[in-house]
Order: C-alpha cells, then structure tokens, then sequence
C-alpha cells in the first residue's frame, strides 16, 4: 500500500499542475488587466449563481404554478361545457369565462386541430410547463400557441361536438416580470463594472508612471516624477525617489573625488614630464619619456573609465553621423569601411558618451582588421549597433574576459600600441549606463563582430 499511494496521488497531482499551466499561459499579464479580471469574475459568477437559483427555483416554479391555474380554468371550462348541455347559445359559459376566469372563450363547430404552433424561444418555458399541465388536467386532444401578437395565449380542445376556442393573456400562465429582473441586473453590472474599470485606471495610471520613471532612469535618461495614487504606490514612488537621489549624490560624489585625483595625478605627471625635459637626451631618458607618455594614457583612461559621463544631459542624438564620422576617420588610415542604415537612426542618449562607446568599438576594429563594415538596425524597441571586422577575432571562451578592465588579449602584453585595455570595458559601462549591453560575436566578415544594443 505504501508503494501504490504515491503512484495514485501522482496522477491528480500532474493533472492539476498541467491545468494550472495551461491556466497561467492564457491569464492576461497585465496588472489592469488582472486587476480587472478580479473585479469582473466575482462579479458574472455571483449573477450567473442568481440567475441560475432564479431559473431553477422561482421562474420556473411560478410559471409552472400559473400554468397549473390556468390549465384548471380551461379544465373548469370544459367541465362546465358538457355538464350543462341546455344553455344553447352557450351565454352563461361565456360570462363565466369572462367574469370569473377573465378569460374568451367561443364555441366553434367540430374541426380538426391546427399543426403545430410556431414556437418562440422567449417562451419556451411556457410552452413546456402549459403543455405539460394542461394534459394532467386535460383527457381531450389540445392545441396551444403562446406566440400570438398582443400578449395573448390561445389554447383549443377538440370535444366530440365542437371546438373550443379560449383566449387568455400571457400573464396568467407565465411569470413575464422575469425580464424586468435580468433588465436591471444587467444594468446594475455594467454600472459596477463602469465604476470599477474607472477607479482601477486610475489606481494602475500612477504605477505605470513609476514604472516609466524607473526605466527611464535606467536609461540614464533625465526623470521628472513625483509621487501620486493610493498610499503604497506613493510609498514606492517616494522610495524610486530616495533612491534616485542616493545614486546621484553617490555619481556626484565620487565625480568629484576624481576630478581631485585627477588634478592631483597630473600635476605629478607634469613634474615628471618637466624634469625629462630638462635633462640630457640620453637613452634613460627616452624611455622614461615613453614610461611617462604611458602613465599619462593609463591615467586618463582609468580615469575617464572609473567617472563615466553620468552628468551629461541625455538628448536626440544621430547615430548615423556618428558612425560618418568614424567612418571617415577609418578610411584616413587607409581601411576600407562602409555603413549601412536601417530604420530611424535617431536615439534619445548622451551624446558624448555615445560616441565613446562608439569610438571605443570601432577603434578595437581599427587595430585589428582591414575592412570594417558598420550597420545600424532600428526595430522600433531597440537600436542595435553592428561593428565587424575581418581580424583575427576572439576566441569564445575568451569573449567575456575582454570586457575586463585592464585586461589584454595579446600575449607579449605591448604597451606601445597606446591600447590601456578599457576600451571594450568602458563601451560596456556605458551601454549599460543607456539600459543596453554589448556582446561579441562571429562577423560575417570572418573576424569580430561588436554588437551595442540601446532600448529606444
């Protein structure tokens, strides 16, 4: 038994896991959307419940106990008609249908039966529950229609002399306020659901805000913002807003920190600097020239690397022009390049600091190949920015490790090919600094291929 228990637990237990699965990939993924569903579900499966109890336990009951009323008048009639065969014009079974039953009745000569009735789905329910009481109450062949213009009913029974005709109205067989019930309960629901869509909008409108904020900000974008909507949602609003303002102070502080580092390395370097220019030409002293020309990039490189350009003002910035321009620059020593555009080359970025990023991976490409090709692909999300090069590429273990500060993929490690190793580290800080990255990859070309992609 022990065996056998978790085999038979296991098949309800997968089943509902599928359904739960097959559940989650059709609920919709919006907060509005769900937030909505939450309102609306409760909502129909509560009137459905009514209606449903309604259907069952009242409609039908009061249109099958109305049915019943009237199949025992027309009973009464037929009664009346052959129990008392001396009233010739049939005056006195016309006033007591009348006066009595409210009801017309007319006795015609013998015939046959109509067909069938057109039948109506309106009702439907009263064609069932007039048809069933009038045969308990009826021994007679009868004919119905419960279709008739104005209200009326009609119902004959065919006796062994003649036919009677009699007329009532719907409402003594049938429960017609039924429909003034569903009326106002459809009306009432869309009332609340008009009520409850409006206040969710306004409720999910502020989240949307702060979620547009935020990315935004990650974008490195400029962020006007102030906190609105229910109490939580402010308090993440003014929680977005600490921590806007923690990371810009933090930015700005360690700006400043390296703008005095930085004044502090270069008065040093221009001490060295000095004093190598007045010795004597000599071999020692060309190279520490070479040393010092060395420390000086080092220095600018780390420094421009480690402050980044987080205070400059994000604009429209075209990177079409920016890719001309190194173009351009590629073609003076004497590589071949080409650009090709697809889309609007126009992005919402720093701009400097997009063409560092640029520059940084295009220079990579300079260095090591002779033909470089340069694309730009806008698909209305993202702005995706190829870069290849016919070098000798990386390896792919080797491509993560390239991003490394300082790190270099040449082996004798040569310093004199002005390469400090934070090129391809500072393109990635800064396209991650925009909400993007920057990956690498095979080239068409047969070498390297740098790929940047900035969300629009």
């Amino acid at each position: 038994m022990t065996v056998v228990l978790p085999e038979v637990l296991a098949a309800p237990r997968n089943l509902w896991r599928r359904f739960a699965n097959w559940l989650h990939d059709r609920m919709p993924k919006g907060l509005y959307a769900r937030a909505l569903l939450i309102v609306i579900l409760p909502v129909v499966l509560l009137q459905s419940a009514v209606a449903y109890v309604f259907m069952e336990r009242h409609w039908e009951v009061v249109t099958y106990r109305l049915s019943a009323g009237v199949a025992r008048q027309v009973a009464a009639l037929v009664d009346i008609y052959q129990t008392f065969p001396d009233d010739p014009d049939h005056s006195q079974l016309r006033r007591i249908a009348a006066f009595d039953l409210n009801m017309e009745i007319a006795v015609l000569p013998k015939q046959d039966l109509p067909g069938p009735a057109p039948k109506s789905s309106l009702f439907s329910l009263l064609d069932k529950a007039l048809t069933k009481e009038l045969t308990r109450k009826l021994k007679e062949p009868f004919w119905i229609n419960t279709a008739l213009p104005g209200s009326l009913i009609e119902i004959r029974v065919a006796l062994n002399d003649a036919t009677l005709r009699m007329l009532a109205t719907r409402t003594h067989a049938y429960a017609s306020n039924s429909y003034i019930f569903f009326m106002w309960m459809a009306i009432a629901s869309v009332i609340i659901l008009a009520i409850a869509t409006s206040f969710l909008r306004n409720q999910i409108r502020p989240i949307l805000r702060l979620a547009r904020a935020a990315e935004e900000f990650g974008k490195g974008r400029n962020v006007v913002f102030s906190p609105r909507g229910a109490r939580e949602v402010r308090q993440a609003g003014a929680a977005f807003l600490d921590m806007k303002r923690r990371f810009e102070r933090a930015i700005e502080q360690r700006t400043t920190m390296l703008n005095g580092v930085s004044h502090d390395l270069r008065t040093i370097i221009t001490r060295f600097k000095l004093s190598l220019a007045l010795m004597r030409d000599s071999h020692e002293a060309v190279e520490m020239r070479k040393d010092v020309d060395e420390m000086e990039r080092m220095v600018e490189a780390y420094l421009a690397f480690a402050r980044g350009d987080g205070d400059e003002k994000s604009s429209p910035t075209d990177i079409a022009a920016i890719l001309d321009e190194l173009r351009a620059d590629t073609a003076k020593r004497g590589l071949a390049a080409s650009v090709k555009i697809e889309g609007d080359p126009t992005i919402v970025a720093r701009p400097a600091a997009i063409k560092r990023l640029l520059a940084n991976l295009v220079g990579n490409a300079q260095r090591y190949g002779k033909r470089i090709e340069l694309s730009v692909i806008n698909d209305g999300a993202m702005m995706t920015v190829h870069i290849d090069d016919d070098g000798p590429g990386i390896a792919v273990e080797r491509r993560e490790d390239a991003f490394r500060p300082f790190y270099r993929l040449d082996e004798s490690r040569n310093q004199n090919d002005g390469n400090s190793g934070l090129g391809l580290a500072i393109a990635r800080d800064i396209a991650r600094g925009h909400g993007g990255d920057i990956t690498l990859d095979r080239s068409p070309l047969g070498g390297l291929r740098a790929t940047a992609s900035l969300p629009l």
